[in-house]
């Protein structure tokens, strides 16, 4: 029969151990669901020192496969926490696993751990003798503390290889606190832990790599952008820190409309991926459009030829003019007629030159084209003919060349200009193909939808504002302020600061953007923080912000 005493105190190992077990599960699960690497490392480390009452412990990640390398290192009675989240680094040196002969260290226990792949279980330090002690002996005499019972285990993952070592020091009694050695119990708990510790730091790599080769993927497509045109270069990489810029100001709202409005880093980051991959289907749009700098414009600027057509066309009045001239000496009053075929001749010549300068106005794109200057394109057409040397006597300017001389904005034809929106319609596509994990499944919501309007005018669903995530709404704005003040654009001078709040106000009272954003974008600055990190002086000029079309300063009431 047993006694009640020695019952007793089996029930509480018993109870001790399922205690202890069920700690290891609970870690096993924080384990898996920590996303950050050097907190991850440090609930290793002090769940390994919890579970087995252990006042300190060192934590080694096996670096090149060489050395191994301190990465937390903790301390209860000395109150010393470094490494992981405290961001104290720690001052010593990776161990070397091999010494400069090629033999192994495994003096070590640490390096004889990993080389042997075993756990080993040391009672008293100051005792063994089957390793050196030097180092933790040294530490001991700096300050005073003592170095007994060493618990070490490698951690391998699924598939059986070492990554790094946990060691655990001094196992303290959890009612009296002596110092005694690590149990049988305490190895199996601290070697489950290890191998669930190693597969969660593995998998945490794994993932790691996975956002790696993403980002590079993103890199890649941008750079592919950026070599097809490189006047949209920088949009790219600009639009994405705008529109965090305005993102993280909406977050910051305490009043109004979008007050409650928040996010945190997982949606930021998906807001930045979105960002990065907004113009992803220009890689599919022809490039003589993209770069399409003047409305002549296809492979070669065609004003050129209109200026051939016209050094023709003035061969040929000066080569009239001299004829005249010849008939005009041989007739009686020859010196009168010479004179009024001059004065013709010059009226004439004025004439085309003015109106092949006008032609080279015209191809350039601009803000507006009024009527009367649409009309002049077509006169001049008809007022001049050439001969193209097969006999054919053509207008100066095709019908093709009139159309695009007439455009009335920019310098794309309403065909261009649909071939240019079509790449909204492939980025969503490209992005819809993708299958994107849970915390990135708006991507191609966010980066579809910044050529939408608040009105339901804008492409390519014709979405309105309710329609319309906050985020896409932002990507907006902040799509269009970078446009308006690139200066690397063919088509275009960058706006200066001023100019381009003018036409984004004037947006605002159209519908074309998000009035509440967009009066967040004036009220916090957003627009001047940019412009003075990615606009050069010479274009940030002085904002009057009470003449912004538009602007509402005080917070505004409206609701969405």
């Amino acid at each position: 029969m047993v006694d009640r005493p020695e019952l007793n105190a089996r029930n509480e190992e018993v109870a001790s151990l399922l205690e202890r077990m069920k700690q290891l599960n609970a870690v096993g699960i924080a384990l898996s669901s920590c996303r950050n690497t050097s907190l991850l490392l440090e609930e290793i480390l002090t769940a390994a020192r919890k579970i087995t009452d252990a006042d300190a412990g060192t934590l080694y990640l096996l670096n090149d496969q060489k050395h191994l390398k301190f990465e937390i290192l903790q301390n209860e009675s000395l109150k010393i926490f470094k490494g992981g989240a405290h961001n104290d680094p720690i001052p010593f040196a990776p161990i070397p696993l091999y010494l400069a002969d090629g033999t192994p260290n495994d003096s070590l226990i640490v390096v004889n751990s990993v080389i042997h792949d075993r756990t080993v279980n040391v009672h008293d330090a100051y005792q063994d003798e089957g390793f050196d002690f030097s180092g933790p002996r040294k530490f001991d005499e700096m300050t005073g503390y003592r170095s007994r019972s060493f618990l070490t285990v490698p951690m391998k993952n699924h598939e059986q290889d070492i990554i790094g070592v946990l060691q655990l020091i001094n196992a303290c009694d959890p009612k009296t606190g002596t110092v005694s050695f690590f149990s049988t119990d305490d190895q199996q708990l601290v070697e489950s832990l290890a191998s669930q510790a190693a597969v969660a730091l593995t998998n945490r790599a794994l993932i790691q790599q996975l956002e790696q080769l993403f980002e590079s993927f993103v890199r890649m497509i941008n750079a592919a952008i950026d070599d097809k045109s490189p006047y949209t270069a920088g949009h790219c990489a600009r639009v994405p820190v705008l529109t965090l810029m305005l993102a993280d100001a909406v977050s910051a709202q305490q009043q109004g409309p979008y007050a409650d409005f928040t996010m945190s880093a997982v949606d930021r980051n998906e807001l930045h991926i979105a960002a990065l991959l907004h113009d992803c289907g220009k890689v599919t749009t022809p490039v003589h459009i993209v770069d399409k700098a003047t409305k002549l414009e296809s492979i070669n600027d065609r004003i050129q030829l209109l200026d051939t057509r016209f050094e023709i066309i003035r061969r040929d009045m000066e080569i009239a003019q001299l004829r005249a001239q010849l008939l005009a000496a041989s007739a009686q009053e020859g010196a009168e007629e010479a004179k009024a075929a001059q004065g013709l001749y010059q009226t004439r010549l004025e004439q085309l030159r003015s109106d092949q300068s006008f032609l080279h106005q015209c191809n350039t794109g601009g803000e507006y084209m009024a009527p009367e200057l649409k009309q002049r394109v077509k006169e001049i057409s008809l007022r001049y003919q050439w001969n193209n040397g097969q006999g054919e006597t053509l207008p100066i300017l095709t019908d093709n060349e009139i159309y695009n001389l007439c455009i009335e904005r920019g310098t794309l034809t309403a065909e261009e200009r649909e071939t240019i929106n079509h790449h909204v319609v492939m980025t969503i596509n490209m992005l819809n193909s993708i299958q994107w994990p849970k915390h990135l499944q708006r991507v191609a919501e966010y980066a579809g939808g910044h050529h939408e309007r608040m009105d339901g005018k804008g492409y390519p669903k014709g979405l309105k504002r309710a329609q319309m995530s906050v985020q896409a709404r932002v990507m907006a704005i902040a799509d269009i302020f970078e446009a308006l003040t690139a200066r690397d654009r063919p088509y275009k001078p960058g706006k200066k600061l001023s100019e381009a709040l003018d036409i984004l106000g004037k947006m605002k009272l159209g519908q074309h953007v998000d009035p509440d954003l967009f009066d967040i974008f004036i009220r916090e600055k957003v627009y001047l923080r940019y412009a003075e990190q990615y606009m050069p002086p010479e274009q940030v000029d002085t904002v009057d912000e009470t003449k912004i079309p538009g602007y509402v300063a005080e917070v505004a009431k409206r609701t969405f």
